[in-house]
């Protein structure tokens, strides 16, 4: 997708934050939005970090094929990897990466960014996508201003 239509699907988006009753709500929006708007997007979702249990990543809003990864720990996985060193991990070819916990045998490439609030990881963007190497600069640049946009309203709305 060009860094245009990214740009006119953020702005949607910042106005979907800014009328958000919830968090939650916002999420939900989200993960839609995203899914169908980009038809390489397979599967939206976000992981939340526990507040009773921080070292465990607990499943929210998504889209696509149900997953049993509904509870991740932190050093488990992709996601777990992104929120443990609070860094976007982009993976080309799931099947190459020992750390990828297999949710679907049609994914093949996966982009985690983690979601701040303060300065403090408190959750992720997770997208997988059935093509290969799905991810470039550009939707890397795109998932990492959605999951600030999340940290965002987190940060004033709660």
């Amino acid at each position: 997708m060009p860094a245009v239509a990214h740009s006119a699907l953020l702005f949607d988006l910042e106005i979907v934050a800014s009328h958000a009753a919830s968090s939650q709500e916002l999420m939900q929006t989200m993960v839609h939005r995203l899914a169908e708007s980009l038809p390489v997007f397979n599967w939206v979702g976000f992981y939340m970090i526990d507040p009773a249990e921080p070292s465990m990543l607990q499943l929210g809003p998504f889209v696509g094929a149900p997953t049993e990864h509904v509870r991740i720990p932190l050093d488990k996985g992709i996601c777990g990897a992104a929120a443990a060193t609070g860094k976007t991990i982009v993976v080309d070819d799931v099947q190459s990466d020992p750390r990828y916990l297999a949710c679907s045998l049609e994914t093949r490439s996966e982009i985690v960014a983690p979601i701040y609030v303060r300065g403090k990881v408190v959750g992720e963007l997770d997208i997988d996508s059935h093509s290969r190497a799905a991810f470039g600069p550009a939707e890397r640049e795109f998932v990492e201003r959605c999951a600030a946009l999340v940290g965002q309203y987190l940060e004033t709305r709660g």
